[in-house]
């Protein structure tokens, strides 16, 4: 605790509260909102708009070039609460102007060009602001007196005097502030007979300013802040007014821009030190040698009796020095640290002064808080220090420490440290060889912004519950390395990291950061490894959206809300046409992800398709018509190599007969007589007489196909039985549509009942179906016109070789080849 969060700037607290309340109003009420929040500023105005809505609550004319106002212009705005027309050109202030204004509570008149104010009570005005005009004196009226509910007020004035303030002294203010450009002039005690908590003083910048003001503020209110401190004249003439007196009641002093001769800061330092000030804070602070050198005969005595008063003081707490520059050279600093490091309180800053070393203190110390951020300390700060056994917090953040060894060593006698800050330095670990040694009270660490690698899990306090990395050079976290059983909030985001980190050596692990690493793929077994965290924050890495990923992305589900920032900070880095796609639309399917699925399924499939295709291979037969066309092809390769001459066919026979041996009778008897005998002898081609000897069946067959020009096939129940005839049939289909020929002729012996053909003759049954075929009549009457029908059906005029002996068609052969079975 410091200074700082208990003496922020005052002038501004009541206004956000009331602007609060009625920003929060319209937020819930969206829709009504211009009805009572009207804001010009900044809109180049000369004179108050007309146009301002009558309900009007908060009223903001502030940044314009207004002037002045009448009471017309504010007497339709009855609701008004909230009024700021600062910073405008207003000379003369009227407040009769908000007679009709009875809810005015909030007014804002600083920084325009008031030099005179015409004064009426303004019963319910809670906040009155009137600094930085022109006033000489303070323009507070006798009307001020009865402003009972006032709280804040703004003044300005460069003369101030005791009667001054008469008309305000028994008014329960909570803050007055006070703005003092082109001062001249201060009564001593004007200010003490006043009743405030909080007190706001700036005097103009590169003014002189009042010590008498100084004390008598310190007499005055609890909070006491005052901004501008500087002095060009003579430090004797400064030293000549300085008195010290009783009475004083501030307990939190803030002095901020402080330009003064080191001198007078001792002199002010050591009025403060005698007083009950408990918080002290010095911001923008610098100080300077006198004008003549100051010798160390001179010096030394000031500091002893500085270091005297420190020594015996009981009030403070907290010191605050923020952003100092030391413009003397000439003494030995050496002796300033050593006042700092004895100094008998519980908090030290000493923010951004170039600070290169700080001594340890030579008898033990009540320190409790230590900050020391934004110096130029190295790693010799409190080496083998035993006399801070109370210290608690130790920040020690953008300082030059190089080995974190050192730092370890450097805590090793601080037996009540809790918190260490070391972040923004220049921290490096060296490996194994290197040992450490931390304080074993130490539970919070923060490393931060370092040069730290991976080996920092060698050098880590034992004890340690909350540990920030971030930014550091960290690739990953060894196994084995680091046993942190207490553990309980890691924070290595920022780093080179390309996983999830198990919890192996951080059993008690709860939160996780590691935001901005390197990692593609998270390891799904995270919280299987680490039961007891309850949020992981892993966002904005560079996923890249895969099967690998999708694990990840139901463990979310599964988590119960432990990522935080989901979804918006998990975004798809990988492949190119996913990049900045949310983690959560994207989806793949089992089958794509699960190899061992796929397989199975892709074999399943295999299995399935190799059955369907057997099956239906099987069904249609084609094993047996593939055999064919393999001897088919067979035939014509070994007649092309034996016979190229002949591979050009001639036509021998006017038709093939195809049948089936137990048909035989009626082909003998009857086709054959009534087609090769009489008139238009037809020759035909006949297995038993014109098959060649040497040759296998299926050539012969092929061969009888192809020299003849039509093919006739005597279909009956035999038929479809005989496996030969199908053969036939298939060859003389294959001529058909390799020479698109009409060379097939069908002749129904007996009619086939349909259920009889077996599966594999689907041709067959297409043919039956699409072709005309001529059925053997039963009648004698009707066999004559059924000859003449075929024979018109196989008319054709052979080569002249053949025909020259027509005696041919009357002759029975003489020799004929074994019967093949056509069953």
């Amino acid at each position: 605790m410091n200074l700082e969060s208990i003496m922020r700037p005052l002038r501004n607290i009541y206004v956000f509260a009331c602007v609060f309340t009625f920003t929060l109003w319209t937020n819930i009420q969206p829709t009504v909102e211009k009805e009572f929040i009207a804001n010009f500023s900044n809109s180049l105005l000369t004179n108050v708009p007309k146009n301002i809505p009558v309900h009007t609550h908060v009223l903001d004319l502030s940044h314009n070039r207004i002037s002045g106002f009448s009471i017309l212009e504010f007497i339709s705005l009855s609701d008004l609460q909230v009024l700021n027309i600062s910073h405008n050109l207003i000379i003369v202030l009227d407040f009769s102007v908000f007679i009709f204004n009875e809810d005015l509570e909030y007014l804002d008149l600083s920084h325009n060009n008031i030099l005179k104010v015409y004064c009426r009570t303004l019963v319910h005005l809670r906040h009155l602001d009137l600094s930085f005009n022109r006033f000489t004196a303070l323009p507070i009226c006798w009307e001020f007196g009865n402003m009972f509910h006032l709280e804040y007020l703004g003044l300005s004035a460069t003369i101030i005097r005791r009667s001054d303030l008469r008309y305000i002294i028994h008014l329960q203010l909570h803050t007055l502030f006070l703005t003092l450009e082109d001062f001249s002039l201060y009564e001593p005690q004007s200010l003490t007979a006043l009743n405030i908590k909080n007190l706001h003083i700036v005097f103009a910048a590169n003014q002189n300013f009042s010590f008498s003001l100084l004390y008598d503020g310190m007499s005055t209110s609890e909070n006491l802040e005052i901004v501008n401190l500087s002095y060009t004249l003579s430090y004797k003439d400064f030293l000549s007014s300085l008195t010290l007196v009783e009475n004083i009641k501030t307990k939190a002093l803030m002095l901020d821009n402080v330009d003064l001769q080191w001198i007078i800061i001792l002199k002010i330092f050591k009025l403060i030190w005698n007083s009950p000030v408990e918080h002290l804070t010095v911001r923008n602070l610098t100080f300077r040698g006198p004008v003549r050198v100051l010798n160390e005969y001179e010096f030394l005595p000031l500091l002893s009796s500085l270091e005297h008063l420190i020594s015996l003081s009981d009030s403070m707490k907290v010191l605050t020095l923020e952003h100092v520059r030391n413009k003397i050279y000439y003494f030995n600093q050496e002796i300033l640290y050593r006042q700092f490091s004895e100094m008998n309180i519980d908090s030290l800053t000493i923010y951004d002064a170039y600070m290169p070393h700080m001594l340890c203190p030579n008898r033990t110390s009540s320190f409790q808080y230590l900050n020391f951020s934004h110096n130029a300390l190295t790693d010799e700060l409190f080496q083998d220090c035993r006399t801070l056994p109370d210290l608690k917090l130790l920040i020690l953040k953008r300082n030059k420490f190089e080995s974190l060894s050192k730092v370890s060593f450097m805590t090793s006698h601080m037996k009540s440290l809790k918190y260490l800050d070391m972040s923004n330095n220049l921290l490096s670990h060296d490996g194994a060889d290197t040992q450490c040694r931390w304080a074993e009270s130490l539970t919070e660490l923060d490393l931060s912004s370092n040069q730290l690698s991976d080996t920092v899990f060698e050098c880590l306090p034992v004890n340690i519950k909350k540990l920030s990395l971030q930014s550091n050079q960290i690739t990953s976290v060894p196994k084995g390395m680091a046993e942190l059983k207490s553990l309980q909030e890691l924070n290595v985001a920022w780093n080179r990291l390309s996983d999830l980190p198990g919890c192996g050596g951080f059993p008690s692990l709860e939160i996780l950061n590691i935001e901005m690493n390197s990692i593609i793929t998270p390891s799904a077994d995270f919280f299987q490894s680490c039961p007891r965290v309850r949020e992981l924050q892993a966002g904005k890495n560079p996923f890249k959206c895969s099967c690998e990923l999708q694990a990840f992305i139901r463990l979310e589900r599964q988590s119960g809300g432990k990522l935080f920032g989901w979804p918006m900070a998990y975004v798809c880095e990988y492949p190119e046409d996913l990049r900045g796609m949310q983690l959560k639309d994207f989806h793949l399917s089992e089958l794509a992800c699960n190899t061992m699925l796929l397989l199975v399924t892709a074999l399943l499939l295999t299995l399935v398709l190799v059955a369907v295709v057997v099956f239906v291979c099987i069904y249609l037969d084609v094993p047996w018509y593939m055999r064919m066309m393999w001897q088919w092809t067979q035939t014509k390769r070994r007649a092309w190599h034996n016979h190229p001459e002949e591979q050009e066919t001639i036509l021998q026979f006017h038709a093939f007969v195809s049948y089936s041996e137990r048909d035989a009778l009626w082909v003998k008897n009857e086709l054959i007589p009534n087609l090769e005998k009489g008139e238009g002898c037809v020759q035909l081609c006949q297995h038993e007489r014109n098959f060649v000897p040497g040759k296998s069946i299926v050539e012969n067959i092929i061969n009888c196909i192809e020299k003849s020009y039509k093919s006739i096939f005597v279909l009956s129940p035999n038929f479809v039985q005989s496996e030969w005839c199908h053969y036939e049939l298939y060859f003389a289909h294959h001529k058909l549509f390799s020479e698109n020929s009409n060379s097939l002729i069908l002749i129904l012996l007996e009619p086939i009942p349909p259920y009889i053909i077996p599966a594999r003759y689907h041709k067959l049954k297409a043919l039956m179906a699409k072709r005309t075929y001529l059925e053997w009549p039963k009648e004698r009457s009707k066999r004559a016109l059924f000859w003449a029908n075929l024979r018109a059906a196989i008319s054709i005029n052979l080569p002249t070789s053949f025909e020259a002996n027509e005696e041919q068609c009357d002759v029975t052969p003489t020799s004929s080849i074994s019967q093949y079975a056509n069953d």
